[in-house]
């Protein structure tokens, strides 16, 4: 069943009130304690289903009609230039609450950030659940309303959704895929193409906190020191960055597959070298420590809260302290730069004067990690 918003011209309907003209409708309760098959079947128990869990976290966010689609409103439209930004991801994390954060979270902040590096503006999402037969509803609840507190943070709303459940074994406890609106302001043109040599690499803080949280979440490492994700929302640390440097060539959030894919793929795409330095690249301790044991790369685990951006080399300290002025920048650096050779590579500077090739990353290091 759609769950969809009509989405008003003077803004969304007061939480938990109908739209103008249209009568209060009570909300059903779910009354057993887990997701059976009867709530994916299109009747009452889903109904009731989307009711509770989902109209009962999102209301404040416009869903109360039920209509079959969203019916966006664009503020006085788009101006000249201007266009509309789109992304889709799924969020199949194990487990689904982890030190930093849960799949709720992540799925909200993930699309956030997918348009906000593309330097769009988010507006609106969409949510989709699909639900393993067995799952505890309380479970269900606490995703939900973390995924609507994510939202009113980022200033987003959720505006449509949908809800498949399937049989045990079908899939792990619980998917969500997400889609995300936003406007692409004029004057903004960021592209994987668009790094020249002597451009500088920054990001954001140190890499590789999610890829370590998940692990140490699933029991299979015993970290003194428990490593919590870096799963943040950055459109406003974005805005930021673009505000003061409308210069900055391409910029990426550093999922699956980490810093060294996202360069690999600038490299390739900008038919440009791209040299790291390993001392200023920032790495927790405890992060190269159960890398070392394990045989991991920190340069190839996930983070969901951390970006890679590429600038002209003049506008390089600008940059820096635009990102240090906010929160989820405090810990940025200058990790590197563009070079003319060698073409579609990416070479690290290490420690002790050497230099290895950091490759794309082949297969999957650390799998279920978003």
């Amino acid at each position: 069943m759609n769950v969809a918003a009509r989405v008003p011209e003077a803004g969304p309907p007061e939480a938990g009130r109908p739209e103008a003209g249209r009568p209060a409708r009570r909300r059903a309760r779910v009354n057993v304690p887990t997701v059976t098959l009867a709530h994916g079947g299109g009747g009452k128990a889903m109904r009731d289903l989307i009711d509770d869990v989902f109209l009962g976290a999102f209301d404040e966010h416009g869903l109360a009609p039920l209509e079959d689609q969203a019916r966006l409103s664009l503020e006085g439209g788009l101006a000249p230039g201007e266009r509309l930004a789109l992304t889709t991801d799924s969020y199949v994390v194990d487990p689904l609450f982890f030190p930093g954060g849960d799949i709720g979270r992540l799925a909200v902040y993930g699309t956030v950030n997918d348009l906000a590096v593309g330097g769009a503006t988010p507006l609106y999402l969409t949510c989709s659940a699909i639900i393993e037969e067995g799952l505890a509803v309380d479970t269900l609840r606490r995703v939900a309303r973390s995924m609507a507190e994510a939202a009113t943070l980022c200033g987003v709303r959720i505006v449509t959704g949908d809800t498949k459940v399937v049989p045990r074994g079908a899939c792990d406890k619980l998917y969500l895929n997400t889609a995300g609106v936003g406007v692409l302001r004029t004057g903004i043109s960021l592209g994987v193409d668009a790094a020249r040599p002597g451009d500088r690499v920054l990001v954001n803080g140190v890499l590789g906190d999610h890829g370590a949280a998940i692990l140490n979440a699933r029991g299979d490492m015993a970290l003194s020191s428990p490593i919590e994700s870096d799963c943040a929302p950055l459109h406003g640390l974005i805005a930021g960055l673009l505000a003061a440097v409308p210069t900055v060539r391409f910029m990426r959030d550093l999922t699956r597959g980490g810093l060294a894919t996202v360069l690999n793929e600038a490299a390739e795409a900008s038919a440009v070298g791209i040299e790291i330095d390993e001392a200023a690249t920032p790495i927790r301790e405890e992060v190269n420590g159960f890398c070392d044991i394990l045989g991991f790369d920190p340069l190839y685990l996930a983070n969901e809260g951390r970006i890679a951006c590429v600038v002209p080399e003049e506008d390089a300290e600008v940059a820096l302290a635009a990102l240090r002025a906010h929160e989820h920048g405090a810990g940025a650096a200058i990790i590197g730069r563009i070079t003319e050779r060698p073409a579609g590579r990416v070479v690290m500077r290490t420690r002790f004067g050497g230099r290895r090739i950091v490759d794309m990353l082949v297969g999957d290091q650390l799998p279920r990690i978003c």
